[in-house]
């Protein structure tokens, strides 16, 4: 019997993602392991470091599971920002078929 592959689960990133947020966003992303996900930063305005930092943790914590993790959309903030601070999240951008 062929097995279906389950539909990824989603998280919309807050449009402030500062110190504060850093704990919050871990806990969700620790909500949704175990499953492939796919990230909407589409609105985020301010992305701090630390919550970068947690974002490539959730990332490589994802790769080690075997699951995907990938950002569908980012904004023009979020991309600067992660440029700014030197990480490369191309590999992590969704690709379309």
């Amino acid at each position: 019997m062929a097995t279906r592959k389950a539909a990824p689960k989603s998280l919309s990133l807050a449009p402030v993602l500062d110190l504060n947020e850093a704990n919050a966003l871990h806990s969700k992303l620790m909500g949704l392991r175990g499953s492939n996900l796919v990230i909407d930063a589409s609105a985020v305005e301010r992305v701090g470091a630390l919550c970068v930092q947690v974002l490539m943790a959730g990332a490589k914590s994802w790769e080690e599971d075997k699951h995907s993790f990938a950002f569908s959309k980012v904004s023009d903030a979020f991309t600067k920002t992660t440029q700014l601070i030197g990480v490369n999240i191309d590999h992590l951008m969704a690709k379309e078929i």
